[in-house]
């Protein structure tokens, strides 16, 4: 399988562990739409890599993150408004 569209949201409030999670996502080619979310491509392997990534940072800290795939067509119908 391709590349799929993802969203990857967190609530985490540990500051040095929110931005190394951060760091990772940006690293993964994710980008910030928002403090705590990002989007872009990623394989379904890269997906779990990532996951992985961030359960190792976390360890037993508070905290929680969804990755999210959304399809081609539920993407394409998203409504956004975007003041840059």
């Amino acid at each position: 399988m391709g590349l799929q569209q993802v969203i990857l949201i967190y609530d985490i409030a540990d500051d040095r562990l929110r931005n190394k999670i951060a760091d990772v996502c940006q690293d993964y080619g994710l980008d910030r739409v928002q403090f705590s979310a990002f989007q872009g491509q990623l394989s379904r392997s890269h997906q779990q890599e990532l996951i992985a990534k961030i359960r190792k940072i976390l360890r037993e800290a508070v905290g929680k993150v969804q990755l999210v795939p959304v399809g081609d067509h539920e993407w394409g119908q998203r409504l956004e408004i975007s003041h840059e």
